[in-house]
This record gives structure tokens, C-alpha cells and sequence, in this order.
């Protein structure tokens, strides 16, 4: 039996919701370290640790794509095996290359521009990401979080998606590993955590681990993932009723407790201390998976499903409007001393431009979900699973 024949287990919901508010936190992490932070220290510390939730889809990814492949034994196969990576790039592919290519045609535009109008482009200062023929050919295909350079390259928050074509390489030595008791699950989750210290450790910069070592970090992160669908396939195998909903709301609270304090009480971002975060964001996604208690039912409301679907589109697609904001900044923001009902200014837009440019990417994001990454991934899920004629086998 192929494997577009194959029933999937039921979409969890909760997790599906989980990934709404993320994009967005990144958004303004990404800001925030790229122009300025508000000096509110209950907002910069949050926002400050934005770039861990990076360890949440990466183990949120090994959680899902276990808990929908992890019962598969043919994965070893070449014809199953390269059936699940082109499913995945179907998934992953459009949007990071229209993005790509977006990305290139404002390199020519804005240096365009910037030639005619007598003024250095964004994309000549010395702060820029690599640009060029060879980081460009490895953004195509899907290798430039492999070690091969020494900076961001192009589309810079599309390392998560090379590390995560990496990922899904190997998924099957993952699942491997993972099928079998659940000590074997237990072992993933310790072997995840240990690799993650071991990079916070020796790091300079806590886990913010791109360009460079950025596929050992995500390594990590997913064996983590993939342990805890191991054990939560366990739990659910054996047949009891589920606990009560009161009971699940009470561990979501903890974990979104513990998340919190965490965050408030581990110190400024991009020091050892940031790995305090990543065990309440496990235990977060555990607690949800069970798809019960108030959590779970808040993020299964509309709204943040929607977001929950435009994700990937809002966190591939903020780069373009990180380095729109740099050329108005340049070139179409009023002079500092213009006042605005009475304000300067600088005063004006200092708080406002974070939000809007959150407002703007979700905007972005909808428009990138709807006219590229799902008719693209339809259009290649057709090619992969061609329909089949009447009467075949």
C-alpha cells in the first residue's frame, strides 16, 4: 500500500494552534535585536528570549512527524523513504524559494534605487547578511545551515528550513532508534537535552546557533520531540480513559508557569543560562498533545488556527519586511525633529513600528499561505501521488 493510501492519525488541535504566537514573538525578537528594544523590562525580556522558540518547532516538528509516520516500517525503502522527503519539500520548498527569489529581486531594486538616488542600499552596509552566487546556489538547495558559511545568507531565517531538510534526511535513524519501549523514548529526550547543553555550554551566545552548528541544535531539539511521541504513544496505548480535563489544564498550567518564570528569572538572552527555557517549552507541547483541558481548548479556537496555518509563511516571509524597515528608515522617514500629533517623531514610532510590523507580516503571511505554499504544495502532492485510473489495483 502506498503511502498517500495510508490513514493519518487524527491532527492534534492543540499543537496545530501551538504554533500561532511563535512567528509573531520571532518577528519582534528579530526587530528588537535588528533596531531597538522598548526599555520595559517585562516586554525586552520576553521578547529577548524570542529566538528559543526556534527549539519549540524544532521539536514540535519531531513530535509530529513521529506521531504521523512513527507506526510506518517501510521508511528504510528508497520508493517510501524519497515519497517522505518529496512530501516534505513539498511542504517546505515553494515558499522558501519564491522567498528567495523575492529577497533577489529587492537586492536589484533597492540597489537600483540607491544608484539613482546618489545613496549607499541596505544592502552594502557592512551589517547585511552574505549575498552572492555561491550562498544563493546552496539556498537553493536547501544546504546553507551546513556549515558552509560564516554569516546568515540571503533569506536569513531559512537556516531553520535547511536544518530541518537535514532533519528530515535522517528522520528515519530517528524513528529507528525511537520504536520500541518507552525507555527508548526516554533515551532520545536525555541524548536531545545532553547535545543541547553541551552547545550552550560551549557556545558564546547561549543557543542562538545558526549558520554554524545550527543542524546540531536542531538535532537536538527533534530527539526531544521524537522521545516524547514515543512515550505519549505509550501512554495512549494503553487503552485507559483519558484523565480528566481539570488534570490536563492543571500540567498546562505549570508548564506555561514554568515557562514564564523561567523567561523572567534566567537573565538577559544569548548567555548559558537561556537552556533554563527549553524544558518548560517540552513540557508545554507534552501537555497539549493529549488535545484536552483549557489550554488546549484556546488554541484549538479559530484565530489561532488560522495563524497556526499561516506560520510558516509568517516566519519564512518577515525578512523582506526586516530590510523594507531599514530602507524606510533611510530614505522615507521623516527628519527626527518633525512632530506628530504633538510628538517627535523618533518618540512617535518608537513603540508603534514593533506592533505594526507584527500586524504586517501576520498580513503577509496569510497572503504568502494562500497564493503560494497551498497551491504549490497541492500542485506538487499531485505530482507525487498521481491520481490512479479506474479499475487499477
Amino acid at each position: 500500500m502506498g503511502m498517500a493510501t495510508k490513514q493519518r492519525p487524527q491532527e492534534i488541535k492543540a499543537l496545530a494552534g501551538a504554533r500561532a504566537l511563535p512567528p509573531l514573538l520571532l518577528v519582534l525578537y528579530h526587530f528588537s535585536e535588528g533596531h531597538h528594544y522598548q526599555h520595559l523590562r517585562v516586554f525586552d525580556l520576553f521578547v529577548a528570549k524570542g529566538y528559543l522558540w526556534v527549539e519549540f518547532f524544532f521539536a514540535l516538528s519531531g513530535f509530529i512527524l513521529t506521531y504521523v509516520y512513527g507506526a510506518r516500517t517501510d521508511l528504510w525503502r528508497w520508493r517510501s523513504y524519497s515519497t517522505f522527503v518529496k512530501t516534505r519539500l513539498a511542504r517546505l520548498y515553494p515558499l522558501h524559494l519564491f522567498m528567495l527569489f523575492f529577497i533577489l529581486y529587492m537586492v536589484v531594486m533597492l540597489r537600483w534605487l540607491a544608484e539613482r538616488g546618489g545613496y549607499v542600499s541596505i544592502f552594502n552596509q557592512p551589517y547585511h547578511q552574505a549575498l552572492g552566487f555561491w550562498p544563493f546556489i546552496a539556498n537553493l538547495f536547501l544546504v546553507q545551515a551546513w556549515n558552509l558559511f560564516d554569516r546568515l545568507t540571503w533569506n536569513g531565517v531559512s537556516w531553520f528550513v535547511s536544518v530541518e531538510f537535514f532533519l528530515c534526511l535522517i528522520f528515519p535513524i530517528y524513528i529507528a532508534i525511537a520504536r520500541g519501549g518507552w525507555w527508548r523514548g526516554a533515551l532520545l529526550i536525555v541524548a536531545g537535552a545532553a547535545g543541547l547543553f553541551a552547545l550552550d555550554y560551549t557556545g558564546k551566545h547561549g543557543l542562538d546557533i545558526t549558520f554554524h552548528n545550527g543542524v546540531l541544535r536542531g538535532m537536538g531539539d527533534f530527539a526531544i520531540g521524537v522521545g516524547m511521541a514515543n512515550l505519549y504513544r505509550h501512554i495512549r496505548a494503553r487503552g485507559e480513559e483519558p484523565a480528566p480535563a481539570w488534570m490536563h489544564s492543571i500540567f498546562q498550567f505549570i508548564a506555561v508557569l514554568a515557562l514564564l518564570w523561567t523567561i523572567y528569572h534566567s537573565g538577559w538572552s544569548h548567555q548559558w543560562r537561556d537552556i533554563y527555557v527549553v524544558p518548560p517549552m517540552m513540557l508545554l507541547i507534552f501537555t497539549l498533545s493529549f488535545d484536552r483541558g483549557t489550554f488546549a481548548w484556546v488554541l484549538d479556537t479559530r484565530p489561532l488556527q488560522k495563524l497556526g496555518e499561516w506560520s510558516y509563511a509568517i516566519y519564512i516571509g518577515q525578512t523582506a519586511w526586516l530590510l523594507l524597515i531599514r530602507y524606510f528608515e533611510q530614505h522615507w522617514y521623516p527628519p527626527d525633529t518633525t512632530r506628530v500629533f504633538g510628538i517627535l517623531w523618533p518618540d512617535f514610532i518608537w513603540t508603534l513600528e514593533p506592533f505594526v510590523l507584527v500586524a504586517v507580516c501576520a498580513a503577509w503571511g496569510a497572503l504568502l499561505s494562500h497564493f503560494i505554499e497551498e497551491p504549490a504544495s497541492k500542485t506538487l502532492r499531485k505530482w507525487i501521488f498521481p491520481a490512479r485510473k479506474p479499475g487499477a489495483a
